[in-house]
């Protein structure tokens, strides 16, 4: 959110929320048109973090 606000202070918490429920919002539906691309896959997650299953 630091970003987004441009290094601007915002004085109130009403304005401090609004700002922060218009932020989500876009984020929100931005992100619903974006899919995930994985970099790696569940035998390479697997087989990284084996050591940190319990047996």
């Amino acid at each position: 959110m630091e970003i987004e606000c441009t290094g601007r202070r915002i004085g109130d918490e009403g304005t401090l929320a609004n700002e922060v429920a218009a932020w989500t919002k876009r984020r929100n539906n931005y992100n619903n048109k974006m899919k995930i691309n994985w970099k790696f896959t569940k035998k390479n997650a697997d087989e990284k973090l084996s050591k940190h299953y319990v047996s």
